[in-house]
């Protein structure tokens, strides 16, 4: 045996040991979580975390779950939920000076425990670039997305003047989130008028410091979704911030050059989820 073949085979055998490895891992996803905690009062399973009320706490697991056109996918990613959780923890943190948030601590890479608060029913998306639900509306003529005119002659991934901002209502479980205005929250009730300014300002700023924070590690962050809630008067951000799964982000180098020849921009985000499901006839309504 020549000394190429003893290292090809070598090889092999480590290639085999990864893959077995990988794949192990693959199986080990943590798809749901059923505990009982002491003075638990209620369980919720989301379509990413199962969020445990207990007395006046949440205590909030990001499972390895993945959905997309909220709807939950059949198998798992394994470490999603770690990453998630993380990285939402560490924007939690660097945002509080904008906004208070429900976070008072993270003991575990899945988990994060906080306030519980009365969450409004509505989900804020800000958005800086066409693309997405947004741009796949505009493909079919619309030029009004949730009360904001967009211009002709625009193309997908092109950046807005500013930032817009495009509600949703938030859906029970198994139904979808639906488009919805300002003018339509607020006549129908949904959101005070004073609650829906402090909601707006809050979401523009958190949307502004998200951004930054993606430029420093050459990225744009394109769109993102904020919930809120309400405690005793006050106004908390909930939930994940600044995810790739609640997110999309485009990789800055190569924008400009992708975007005047016409081709995808590399992303990290749950597009290339939807993409495939929609090519292969799985085809929803995405809103974010």
């Amino acid at each position: 045996m020549t000394e190429f073949e003893k290292r090809f085979r070598n090889w092999q055998r480590l290639s085999n040991r990864f893959y077995n490895l990988i794949f192990s891992k693959m199986q080990q996803a943590i798809t749901f979580t059923d505990f009982t905690f002491p003075g638990q009062t209620n369980l919720y399973h989301g379509k990413v975390r199962d969020v445990y009320t207990v007395e006046e706490e949440l205590i909030m697991i990001a499972t390895d779950r993945i959905s997309a056109f909220d709807v939950i996918l059949p198998k798992g990613i394994p470490f999603k939920g770690q990453i998630l959780n993380q990285i939402a923890s560490k924007f939690l943190d660097a945002t509080r000076d904008i906004c208070p948030n429900w976070k008072t601590a993270s003991p575990d890479p899945m988990v994060t425990v906080g306030i519980a608060c009365q969450s409004f029913p509505v989900e804020m998306i800000a958005r800086a670039y066409l693309c997405g639900s947004a741009w796949r509306s505009y493909q079919t003529g619309a030029r009004e997305i949730c009360g904001n005119t967009l211009p002709d002659g625009m193309r997908e991934n092109e950046r807005f003047a500013e930032p817009i901002i495009t509600p949703t209502t938030k859906a029970e479980q198994g139904l979808h989130d639906q488009d919805i205005s300002r003018e339509e929250i607020l006549k129908q009730g949904l959101v005070s008028e004073e609650d829906y300014t402090i909601l707006e300002q809050y979401t523009l700023n958190l949307f502004k410091r998200g951004s930054e924070m993606a430029a420093q590690r050459g990225l744009i962050l394109a769109d993102t979704k904020y919930e809120f809630g309400k405690k005793e008067g006050a106004i908390y951000l909930i939930d994940e911030i600044h995810t790739p799964d609640s997110s999309r982000y485009f990789y800055a180098g190569g924008y400009e050059e992708r975007f005047a020849n016409g081709e995808r921009q590399r992303q990290l985000s749950k597009e290339f989820v939807r993409e495939w499901l929609m090519e292969n006839g799985f085809q929803g309504v995405d809103r974010k």
